[in-house]
């Protein structure tokens, strides 16, 4: 956090969120974890001229590795203004090179150089690593003018921007900062017309953590407002299964139309803000 604090002095960063489990291709190294190449791809159309039959026959007998790199996504927030929208997103990857496979196998014959780099069916190796972690910056986004620049409006955007204030029309946005508790997922992709867009995903900072979603088959009247109370506080802030309910499965719809119905009953356990909220998202259910 401090190196953070030298690079932005007007920005105070708070991390929220890690995510794993992706890789990268990675190099190439030889039977002593030397360097033969840090970009296989390149490697391989160098050495193939296109040609993946050749390539094989060039390094059947090499003893070569080809190498991944294994990843990791560390999200930090900075808040940048009053609306629960405003704070700016910074990503730093944390990236380690192991082992991936043997480059060829006497049994193996792929089709094609995309085949060849990224198999599927092909036997693993353990994750050795063949060099130090290190991190890695990704990207910085103000996060308020990605969700209002209009070449990049679409639904899902657009739902975002709604999901983000309701936050701050509810007792959540009362209470803590959208930004401590939630991040966007971003992925940038070439549309139809070759125009460059980006696609957002709002994950918990709980990410696989949280809790299931109290059962609204099995849950009705008190036992529903003590297990809707239960989760908030296991989440920190409250109508936390609102939010999460929206970035599930709209499966669990279920969830909030068993809390409006208890509303219209004898049970009054919502306060008066997020009753409206679940209100105006039942007249205009959305999801993200």
């Amino acid at each position: 956090m401090q190196g953070l604090h030298a690079i932005y002095p007007e920005l105070e960063f708070e991390h929220v969120l890690t995510r794993g489990g992706w890789y990268r291709l990675g190099g190439v190294v030889d039977g002593d974890y030397q360097r033969v190449s840090d970009n296989i791809a390149q490697w391989a159309q160098s050495e193939s001229g296109g040609d993946v039959e050749q390539l094989l026959v060039n390094h059947m007998d090499s003893g070569y590795f080809a190498t991944r790199l294994a990843g990791k996504t560390h999200y930090f927030n900075a808040c940048i203004g009053e609306s629960a929208e405003d704070f700016v997103q910074l990503e730093i990857e944390e990236l380690s090179e192991v082992l991936d496979r043997s480059l060829t196998d006497p049994d193996w014959f792929p089709e094609s150089l995309e085949e060849f780099l990224d198999p599927i069916d092909y036997p693993r190796l353990e994750p050795e690593a063949v060099a130090r972690p290190y991190y890695l910056y990704r990207r910085i986004t103000p996060i308020n003018q990605l969700l209002h620049q209009p070449a990049r409006e679409t639904r899902l955007i657009s739902n975002i921007r709604h999901f983000i204030k309701d936050w701050g029309q509810s007792s959540a946005g009362q209470q803590a900062r959208f930004c401590s508790h939630w991040i966007l997922a971003l992925r940038e992709y070439v549309d139809s017309d070759g125009q460059t867009n980006v696609n957002a995903k709002p994950v918990s900072g709980f990410n696989g953590n949280a809790p299931g979603l109290p059962d609204a088959a099995l849950l009705s009247g008190a036992t529903l407002a003590r297990a809707v109370h239960e989760y908030d506080r296991h989440m920190g802030y409250p109508f936390s299964w609102f939010f999460m309910m929206l970035s599930s499965q709209s499966k669990n719809f279920q969830l909030a139309d068993a809390v409006l119905r208890d509303q219209m009953g004898a049970y009054d356990y919502l306060p008066a803000r997020d009753l409206k909220v679940l209100r105006d998202w039942e007249a205009r259910p959305y999801s993200v």
